[in-house]
């Protein structure tokens, strides 16, 4: 008798599309988290304000506020290929006239506002329209496996990327990292135009009005407690866990002493604890209870923040950022994956939208909440009040369901 062949190490590695878009996709990443690194320091450098870091934050987060739902509905009606290149290709527009502003010595903080707004617009029909594309690419069965991936190029590029603008940034200034994002769209933009995928036109309902559609999404989220639940989380996560990666510049320099290079160490310490979990989540995720596994990461997740938020130490900082990383992003696979599988296919990417408007589009106000209160007790108190919230709110919605205990 034959032995069984085991089963792919990564299963979404299989579909020839999803092998193009995950190549060009990491490029491009790596040069988004050099413009991240560069757009914060620059605004301190402008400022020297932690409340301006985070407003400018949070500007490129309040399109996705204001426009992602109604995204969620154009991604069911479009060719989704075809609408995440377009929104490349605005946001590769943008990085490059930030990197002529500042190279040219023109730049000034509303320049870097507007542009933040703009990247934002972008990004808000980007995200329910390339989440929804993996399904087309690779579908339902081998999904976890895509959004693991795509996680780990995430936080892969999150190691390299803020080391490399650390490096950049003292040797040459923040305006080649602009430069470098702007031309690395180019790799992705190029892998989209390559796919043989076909988007299914999934909704049926023509005659339907855009707030009809968006109830049949909402009515979804509101009857599958699992996925209300989900969401709840992710809310608390955005405005009171991840404005300590908006605080991080204002914590290398005003809390710890030190400088940029320091800075791109701190970002690339939670980038390889984000990868570690990530891949953990890839190779071990379709074999434990993804929805018990959601509720320890969570609460992890928020001790991980408040502990760092009482650190005054670099080496010590670095380890809890470890932690912080890998907790962040099992949360957020899981999360993503659990409220994509929940879904039926026809409301996928409307539900993938109220995702990203809890998850992106509420953190504006995380930013602008955690800005006020650095400038009012420090960074340092800012962060740990944040992760205390995040800690109680996961541990008391998603610790104590039976329902999401259960869900694999």
């Amino acid at each position: 008798m034959r032995p069984r062949a085991r089963p792919p190490l990564f299963p979404a590695f299989r579909h020839r599309d999803f092998r193009l878009f995950y190549a060009g996709f990491v490029v491009s990443l790596v040069g988004v988290w050099m413009q991240r690194v560069a757009q914060s320091w620059l605004v301190l450098d402008l400022t020297d304000s932690a409340f301006w870091v985070g407003t400018i934050d949070a500007m490129s987060s309040l399109p996705v506020l204001a426009f992602t739902l109604h995204a969620g509905v154009l991604a069911d009606r479009v060719p989704r290929r075809s609408m995440v290149m377009v929104t490349q290709t605005g946001a590769m527009v943008v990085a490059l006239t930030l990197a002529g502003l500042v190279l040219t010595g023109a730049v000034e903080l509303w320049h870097i506002a507007v542009l933040a707004c703009l990247l934002g617009t972008a990004n808000a029909f980007d995200i329910p329209a390339r989440h929804a594309l993996m399904v087309d690419m690779v579908g339902r069965q081998d999904l976890t496996s895509a959004v693991a991936l795509n996680s780990s190029a995430f936080n892969a590029s999150r190691i390299v990327g803020p080391a490399v603008a650390g490096i950049i940034i003292a040797a040459a200034g923040v305006g080649i990292c602009f430069l470098l994002n702007g031309l690395s769209y180019l790799a992705v933009i190029g892998a989209l135009a390559m796919l043989k995928v076909v988007t299914a036109r999934r909704d049926g309902g023509a005659a339907a009005t855009i707030q009809q559609r968006l109830r049949a999404g909402y009515r979804h989220i509101v009857t599958e407690r699992r996925t209300r639940m989900i969401i709840l989380n992710i809310a608390t996560v955005s405005i009171f866990g991840l404005p300590a990666m908006v605080l991080l510049p204002v914590m290398a320099r005003d809390v710890l002493g030190r400088g940029a290079r320091e800075y791109g160490w701190m970002m690339s310490a939670m980038g390889i604890g984000a990868l570690a979990g990530a891949l953990a989540v890839a190779v071990f995720g379709h074999r434990l209870p993804r929805g018990r596994l959601l509720g320890a990461s969570a609460t992890l997740f928020g001790c991980s923040v408040s502990l760092f938020g009482l650190s005054r130490s670099l080496g010590l900082s670095l380890g809890l950022l470890v932690f912080l990383g890998c907790a962040m992003v099992v949360t957020t696979a899981l999360s993503n994956t659990l409220v994509q599988t929940l879904a039926p296919d026809e409301l996928r990417a409307r539900v993938v939208a109220f995702y990203a408007w809890a998850f992106v589009g509420l953190s504006p106000f995380g930013a602008l909440q955690a800005g006020a209160v650095a400038e009012w007790i420090g960074a340092g108190g800012a962060i740990a009040i944040g992760g205390t919230v995040t800690t109680g709110v996961a541990a008391f919605v998603l610790l104590r369901s039976s329902d999401l205990r259960e869900t694999w």
